[in-house]
């Protein structure tokens, strides 16, 4: 059967998360919660349907998805409650997969081996072993077969001791699920409608209910506040670390590294501590990331060192360049090949000539640099006239002396040399030496004042 109907619950408040924001809005990684589920839901299934209550209208504008089917759970009475609401819009002839918004590592080969399952038997659910299971639903089995679900609070003594959990998450013939959901009540301890209470239905009603056992307690585990978003965190940059290395990156400490974006790269490139990868990021052979940088959106080439303490966004890093200590390269720059942006120098909108060289104390903006120049250190480009921004050029092979500014709009020819110290306004002329300089004085009868 092909016709998988994913039903994702996220009508929870996640009043534990101290937030504006419903639980499944929280951020792991680049993705809300949500939307970690919603990309293994679609990478299995045929139709994905969300079941929405708390700050509904927050969870669609963000989410943002006319693909998915939005069904409203007015009323929070349990999980059985909200996966029937889901069920008119969802054909007899199909597997409904029932999953959760708040857990956000669910992997598509457990949810396919579990369908599969599904498809066999009419139903099959996922479990996970635990040393403390305390919290979950368990179990209960008789030899070996699944007989019902306990709710923990409604479990008894011997129930309590079983340590193989219930995740919440299973795959039912739909046909069968709509008949177990209306013979649902809330005779429990909760008053709810517990979806767990189908499993005791399909035993009575003669079905062997299948199950996957995930050896990964993380794959299936839900967030509930802030301290359990940060454990998965982790985990999640640790398995994304492992899968990089075992591409042939080399991290000098995997423990921390974090992409929160997607990360390509060549050969024998090499990142250290505290490195942060967001948005689409790509490196190229033999390039090495210093410690304490954070990059975004941003394709670096071949032979490339980024020093430590950088902050590169949106930018384009030629083959042979380096680029720091302390740097920050701004949207839309494009640093050449072999070109050197050195430390405490700024980046924005700008193009950075093949050779050239802003090695210090520098902001170079909507500025078109060619190759071989070289900007001394404390050099301005003066774009922004406090309502338009204008533009610089500086052509192959200049020179611009120390401590100058360049009052844009403004072009300084080829090979052409500013003197230290200058304010430039006007164009230099290929080839010679422009400056702005005060004249020079000495006072010789002058005395340094005296501490009274």
């Amino acid at each position: 059967m092909n016709n998988i109907h994913a039903i994702i619950l996220a009508a929870g408040k996640g009043t534990r998360m101290n937030s504006s924001k419903p639980k499944v809005l929280q951020t792991l990684s680049d993705n809300t919660l949500l939307g970690h589920v919603l990309v293994q839901a679609k990478a299995i299934s045929q139709k994905v349907h969300v079941v929405y209550g708390f700050g509904g209208d927050q969870v669609q504008q963000t989410i943002n998805d006319d693909s998915i089917n939005w069904v409203e759970q007015v009323e929070q009475l349990g999980t059985g409650h909200a996966v029937a609401q889901a069920m008119p819009h969802i054909e007899d002839d199909s597997i409904s997969l029932v999953l959760y918004g708040d857990v956000p590592l669910i992997q598509p080969q457990t949810l396919g081996q579990l369908i599969n399952a599904a498809e066999d038997s009419g139903i099959a659910l996922l479990s996970v072993i635990l040393n403390n299971p305390t919290g979950y639903g368990r179990i209960v089995r008789h030899n070996n077969i699944i007989q019902a679900i306990v709710e923990q609070k409604d479990a008894n003594a011997e129930q309590l001791e079983i340590c193989e959990a219930n995740t919440g998450i299973m795959a039912v013939n739909t046909q069968l699920l709509k008949k177990y959901l209306a013979a649902l009540n809330s005779d429990n301890a909760q008053g709810e409608l517990y979806l767990t209470d189908i499993i005791e239905s399909a035993v009575n009603d003669k079905k062997i209910v299948e199950s996957i056992i995930t050896t990964d307690e993380f794959e299936v585990a839900g967030v509930n506040d802030k301290v359990q978003l940060a454990e998965l965190e982790r985990v999640f940059q640790k398995n994304q670390a492992v899968s990089f290395m075992q591409q042939g990156l080399t991290l000098k400490d995997p423990a921390r590294f974090d992409c929160r974006g997607t990360l390509n790269f060549d050969q024998d490139c090499e990142i250290d501590i505290n490195v942060v990868i967001e948005g689409d990021v790509s490196l190229g052979n033999n390039t090495t990331i210093a410690a304490n940088c954070n990059i975004k959106n941003t394709k670096i080439g071949n032979n490339v060192v980024i020093f430590p303490n950088s902050v590169i966004e949106d930018a384009l890093i030629g083959n042979g360049a380096s680029i720091g200590p302390f740097a920050r390269i701004r949207p839309e720059a494009n640093i050449g090949e072999n070109a050197k942006i050195g430390n405490f120098v700024e980046v924005k909108k700008s193009t950075i000539g093949k050779g050239s060289k802003v090695s210090h104390l520098s902001y170079v903006g909507d500025t078109t640099i060619g190759s071989e120049v070289n900007i001394g250190a404390g050099v301005i480009t003066c774009n922004y006239d406090g309502v338009n921004k204008h533009q610089t050029t500086i052509e192959d092979g200049a020179f611009v002396g120390s401590d100058t500014q360049l009052i844009a709009p403004v072009t300084i020819g080829k090979n052409a040399t500013i003197g230290a110290g200058s304010t430039i306004t006007k164009d230099v002329p290929d080839n010679q030496l422009s400056l702005s300089r005060s004249k020079q004085t000495t006072l010789k009868n002058w005395q340094r004042p005296t501490k009274k």
